[in-house]
């Protein structure tokens, strides 16, 4: 009784062991059939998207590309698994702001103080502002010398930067010379008799080669008298800038004696930035001011831009010329100029907070309605009152973020969008691409050119442990390989961002 119990006992164990297991199968087998379903048909049957600009069904939404929300910076022209990670690529869809760009809810954008401006038409007339010094002007200079030998009986002006009148005496001269070739040419004269003519020419001729003036000479024939003494003259008005007399001095013929500076004309030596040199011509009109004399302004125009840029303050010298006629305007006085630049045409103009540089490159923000914005890169060109002129880039009646663009680049980070003003990444470069990384795991599963692994943390990549599919080539895998090996291996990204076995074999038991 108690065997046939038993017999029964068991017979009802097992069928319901049968029972459970067969269960257990067919969930299985539905739970792969589900999976194969949504990973693999519904990413490759016919009417899902397949490329960039398919509309996804599920969403209704154009998409850009695929890429994994783990390395963003990786972009995937179709669906697929990620060979960074073990999980399917992900959609970026047009409306999440564009390449580079990043949609913001509108109470986001108050938060973050977002202000747009639009993009206009108009003409900028930047002022270019200079400093320089007053110098004299070296078109107004005259120089005095001796015109015969003789001595500095008397100085009238005994000091350097003495202002002087034109006609001014300035010295008392002796000259020996003059009072031989004079009593000659009185004792000529005083002769009686015929054909004295030629004689009177030569002894007047003497008189002009000892440095006798056409004046002093009718002097000496109108008075009849020896004038031995020369008083000298300024020839312009002005300041003596260089005194080389004394008075007893000996002097010869051609030293020079004096030199006088005019002020009726100044010279304002400006120094121009480098950068704001095209916007300063030859002939343009200017305005100068001085501390000196703050309800003065002088008005000018630039005479001449020195062909010389100083190597420590990067300037370029432009001279001005200043009406003086009050001698008010002194050498060496500190004095700022505003040059007037030509007219400009007409540009597209935005708030110059908008615009920002990058370094390599220019950019501004753009609104482009319902909360999306995207960076534009820009071609500037002068700036002037708060306001930048936009070359290239831009078109007139577009909006512009002049305020918060900088939170917004970071929102955009936030959301793994990447194409940002910093400009695409540059390709790395072929040692790079080539290095081959080593690593140890374990096989989880092999496919026709792919095999799974589960590998250990990877140091040279920064890689944690991780389980994830990499590209093996036929050749590459061992053929005695099965699932559930211990493995070493090496691998190498691709030219597409990928990374694919190079080598692997069965690691040593221990």
């Amino acid at each position: 009784m108690k065997a046939k119990t038993l017999a029964i006992a068991f017979a009802v164990i097992g069928a319901i062991g049968v029972s459970g297991y067969g269960a257990y199968r067919l969930g299985m087998d539905r739970g792969m059939k589900m999976g194969d379903a949504s990973s693999g048909a519904g990413a490759f049957a016919s009417g899902a998207p397949q490329k960039p600009g398919d509309i996804d069904p599920a969403t209704g939404k154009k998409i850009l590309y695929w890429h994994d929300p783990m390395v963003p910076g990786q972009k995937f022209d179709k669906p697929g698994k990620s060979p960074f990670m073990d999980m399917q690529l992900v959609p970026v869809y047009e409306d999440a702001g564009g390449q580079g760009g990043v949609t913001i809810d509108p109470r986001m954008q108050q938060s973050l103080g977002v202000r747009v401006a639009e993009v206009r038409k108009g003409a900028l007339s930047p002022t270019v502002e200079a400093v320089g010094n007053v110098a004299y002007n070296e078109r107004e200079t005259a120089v005095v010398q001796a015109r015969s030998n003789g001595f500095v009986e008397r100085l009238h002006v005994r000091a350097p930067l003495d202002s002087v009148r034109k006609g001014q005496a300035l010295a008392d001269l002796y000259v020996p010379d003059w009072v031989a070739a004079q009593e000659e040419y009185l004792s000529v004269r005083r002769m009686s008799g015929t054909r004295l003519d030629a004689l009177v020419d030569g002894a007047r001729q003497r008189m002009r080669l000892a440095g006798m003036s056409e004046e002093q000479i009718r002097m000496v024939e109108s008075t009849g008298k020896v004038h031995p003494r020369l008083t000298v003259t300024a020839p312009i008005g002005g300041v003596i800038a260089e005194l080389g007399a004394r008075e007893g001095m000996t002097v010869m013929s051609g030293a020079m004696l004096f030199r006088i500076n005019g002020l009726g004309i100044v010279w304002v030596n400006a120094e121009v930035r480098e950068n704001q040199a095209s916007e300063v011509l030859l002939g343009n009109e200017v305005e100068a001011r001085t501390p000196a004399l703050p309800e003065k302004v002088f008005k000018g125009k630039v005479s001449a831009i020195l062909p010389e840029v100083n190597a420590t303050t990067r300037t370029l010298k432009a001279r001005v010329e200043l009406a003086n006629p009050r001698a008010e305007l002194k050498p060496g006085m500190f004095i700022t100029v505003n040059f007037t630049p030509a007219a400009r045409k007409e540009a597209l103009l935005v708030p110059t907070e908008s615009v920002i540089q990058t370094g390599k490159r220019t950019v501004v923000i753009v609104a482009q309605g319902e909360g999306k914005f995207a960076p534009v890169e820009v071609e500037i060109g002068v700036e002037a009152g708060g306001e930048t002129e936009i070359r290239k880039g831009l078109e007139a009646g577009q909006k512009v973020v002049f305020s918060g663009q900088f939170l917004i680049d970071s929102e955009a980070s936030l959301r793994g969008t990447i194409t940002r003003m910093r400009g695409p990444q540059a390709e790395p470069p072929t040692a790079a691409v080539a290095a081959t990384h080593k690593g140890v795991g374990k096989v989880e599963a092999i496919g026709k050119d792919e095999v799974t692994l589960s590998h250990e943390p990877i140091a040279s990549l920064q890689w944690p442990a991780m389980t994830m599919g990499f590209k093996a080539p036929p050749n590459v895998m061992p053929q005695d390989l099965k699932v559930g090996d211990a493995v070493t291996f090496e691998l190498r990204k691709r030219a597409d961002g990928s990374y694919e076995i190079t080598a692997i074999a069965k690691a040593a038991k221990r």
